[in-house]
This record gives C-alpha cells, structure tokens and sequence, in this order.
C-alpha cells in the first residue's frame, strides 16, 4: 500500500484535483475490498492538468496494458486530449478518470465527495453512495462483487446514523 499512500500524497501535496474513487474509497468505507491501483476523477481545467501531468511525470507514466514500444507522449495536452486513462508508474498502477459511469464529470462526482484524512493527507473520495451508483453504472464482475459489501456498509451507516 505504500506506493498508493505516496501516488497519494503526491498529487494532494501538487494541489491536484482529484478524487479517490475506486478500491481505495471503498476500503476507506470499511470495504474488505483489496486493491492494488488508485482510481482517481481528476478535473479537466488547464491549471489542474498541468499539475497532473508534472506531478506523475517524474515517475514515468506509461500506458497500461499496451505494448512498451508503443509512442505515448505525456503532458497536459495529451490529458487535455484523452479523458481516461489507465496507467502504469514507477509507484504503482494509477485510473485517471475524467467521467465517471453514473456519476458523469469532476463536478458531479464532487458533489457526491466527502473530505477524508488519508494515510495522513486530506483528500476526497467518493461517498459510498457515489461508489455504489458508479459500480452499478460501470456493471463489471468485479464491481458486482463488491456492490454487497457497499450496500451493506451504506446499511449500516444508516443505522448507526453517521
């Protein structure tokens, strides 16, 4: 998990905008989900994928997935260009989402966000509702395994009145 806790604060300490959407949030919630990538929603003005793009760039974003020979120039017009991308980097595996299934852009997903305090940096991350609206929508196996376990946590949540 270290290389998430740095991926993490990097991006929190740039100033970023983004937020933890993915197996992080859902552990967040109390979700016995493990995961070994950060799925982030990042928003798409000039100032904020300029951040994005020098913050990762020290440790070497490449596409995920495609073969190594493949021509893949990052900077913040390539971020501006694209709109998710799922990528590998010297920390460790990053989603950088820029519309989320259910949920749609930065701004809707924000309104669905809460400020948490995360391997000692504050960020935001999905609400558990958002989480359970966007794997709904996204209808993957993986995410219809864990949508149980969030309805659950979201059950629970509600009795205890948090």
């Amino acid at each position: 998990m270290t290389e998430l806790q740095a991926l993490i604060a990097c991006l929190a300490k740039a100033g970023v905008e983004f937020i933890i959407i993915g197996g992080v949030a859902a552990t967040a919630h109390g979700s016995s989900y493990v995961t070994e990538d950060l799925d982030i929603c990042y928003a798409r003005h000039k100032a904020n994928l300029e951040r994005l793009a020098a913050t990762l760039d020290p440790f070497h974003p490449r596409l995920r997935g495609a073969p190594e020979d493949v021509p893949f120039l990052w900077d913040a017009e390539t971020l501006r260009r694209g709109l998710n991308f799922t990528l590998k980097t010297d920390l460790g595996d990053i989603d950088l989402m820029g519309e989320v299934r259910g949920l749609g852009l930065f701004e809707q997903v924000k309104a669905s966000a809460m400020a948490v305090h995360l391997f000692g940096v504050e960020c935001k991350i999905l609400s558990l509702e958002g989480l359970i609206i966007s794997k709904r929508a996204a209808g993957r196996p993986k995410d219809q395994l864990i949508l149980p376990e969030l309805e659950a946590l979201r059950e629970a949540t509600e009795d205890s009145g948090v």
